[in-house]
């Protein structure tokens, strides 16, 4: 499907128009009025309850902005926050799972066959540094597309349309401007806590004083990357064939001799592998590993859903039962070549094979202290900025939180039942204190356990947390 027939009239169901309130979204909503018979579109809007009455004042807008117009409105109230300390999860990412799920929900239930969302060039090129910056490869860097879908329970996949991704900020607020289209401003845009939000602030007025039409560039080479990203999914489509072999239980092997026989091996070997949500550090070690003339078996590399070990002459990759210990240990790909990085802030970070969010903010009232697994929590006022990643040490010991007395890390890693080649991977937090550095006691073990000193209590007024990717 593409945007027009999506958008034809003479299909019945209309289109569903997520409506912030803000002035992209705004001018949506006001295109389809001005544009679109009565009755071929309604809107949604999402109440997220994290700025009080500001959010308050932008369901009242967008609802005042339909009844005016005998628009059909749908709205809901969120609990994000709750939402996202439940799963483990940042409150952006939180935001777009309640949304979406509820959007589909509303189109099942009332027959809408498309939801239509405001995002425009310049949040196309915003994905596109956010995609760079992760390492996403091809398809990262191809941007977002004017049709794509979200998932609908019970109706398979609901379309996804994008009817302003060709136009620039600067054109929507010409034509908000000019039509006296209301709308609010979101005072957490100007924050750039948010990696989108830093991303808007702080890069892109670089970009546009060094290319004044930057977004219109970014677009445009995104198309290209686009048509090349599926000439080269073909290729490797049809290379892979040769490479790969299927096994029992969903289990694949991969011929590293029939592998490195194709001239663009590297990325053939990304592409096999990204499916299984290896990513882009783990990749590039088996690269290093496979062309160094190194003994290739005895490796093992995992995601949070496949593990990945190297035998002779093959890698097999078969699913995890679960997400606990095994997944983590294998999360970090060897070889490494520094022995540790400095953490100098919230972001981020890759180290010895790993990928890892470091993130700080005041303490809710309401904090849950269990956290999901992969996720370590600690009280910033003692684990303060910057420290450090590093690989482990023979005499490094902490006293692991919840415990009183101190245990070595090769105790701790053999009550994990951690291998050799996992507590070899195993990256270590290191704090500031005079005592840690000279008696190697640690802060702790990422993904894993923290030590008892840095652990958030009720006098803790702000919290570092720091979260596997």
């Amino acid at each position: 499907m593409n945007v027009r027939s999506a958008l034809s009239e003479d299909e019945g169901g209309g289109v569903l128009l997520a409506v912030s309130g803000g002035i992209d979204s705004m001018c949506m909503a006001d295109l389809f009025w001005r544009t679109r018979r009565s009755g071929s579109f309604a809107i949604a809007h999402c109440n997220f309850s994290l700025r009080g009455s500001e959010s308050d004042g932008d369901e009242k807008l967008v609802h005042d902005w339909a009844a005016e117009r005998g628009i059909v409105f749908h709205r809901h109230t969120f609990d994000t926050e709750g939402y996202a300390r439940e799963h483990g999860i940042s409150i952006e990412m939180a935001a777009r799972d309640l949304r979406y799920a509820w959007f589909a929900g509303i189109c099942l239930e009332y027959g809408y066959r498309a939801v239509a969302v405001a995002h425009n060039a310049n949040d196309n090129a915003e994905t596109l540094m956010l995609n760079l910056v992760r390492g996403t490869g091809l398809r990262g860097a191809s941007g977002m597309s004017m049709v794509s879908s979200v998932p609908c329970a019970g109706a398979g996949m609901l379309p996804l349309l994008r009817p302003l991704l060709k136009f620039t900020r600067k054109q929507i607020e010409g034509h908000v401007f000019a039509h006296k289209v209301p709308y609010r401003n979101d005072s957490t845009n100007a924050m750039s806590e948010y990696k989108r939000n830093s991303i808007r602030n702080e890069v892109f007025p670089l970009l546009e004083r060094l290319n004044p039409s930057f977004v219109r560039t970014f677009n445009r080479e995104m198309d290209y990357f686009s048509e090349a990203s599926g000439i080269v999914s073909d290729w490797c489509g049809a290379a892979a064939a040769s490479v790969v072999a299927e096994r029992d239980g969903g289990a694949v092997s991969i011929d590293i001799n029939a592998l490195v026989s194709h001239k663009h091996w590297r990325y053939l070997l990304y592409h096999i592998l990204e499916p299984y949500g290896f990513n882009s550090a783990a990749v590039a070690s088996l690269e290093d590993l496979i062309s160094s003339g190194r003994t290739v078996s005895g490796k093992r590399f995992s995601s949070l859903s496949y593990m990945l070990h190297t035998g002779r002459g093959v890698l097999d990759i078969y699913p995890l039962p679960d997400t606990g210990m095994h997944a983590y240990a294998g999360n970090h790909a060897a070889g490494c070549a520094s022995s540790e990085i400095v953490v100098e802030g919230p972001g981020i970070y890759e180290f010895n094979g790993v990928s890892f969010s470091v993130e700080e903010f005041a303490r809710p009232h309401d904090f849950v202290l269990k956290q999901p697994y992969g996720t370590l929590v600690m009280d910033s006022g003692v684990m303060t900025f910057p420290f450090l990643c590093r690989k482990w040490m023979h005499g490094d010991w902490m006293i692991p939180m919840g415990m009183r007395g101190r245990k070595k890390l090769s105790d701790f890693f053999a009550d994990c039942k951690l291998d050799a080649a996992a507590k070899e991977s195993a990256v270590v937090l290191a704090g500031n204190s005079g005592d840690m550095k000279k008696k190697q006691h640690v802060a702790g073990v990422l993904g894993m356990r923290a030590d008892d000193m840095y652990k958030v209590t009720p006098s803790t007024e702000r919290i570092i947390r720091i979260r596997l990717i």
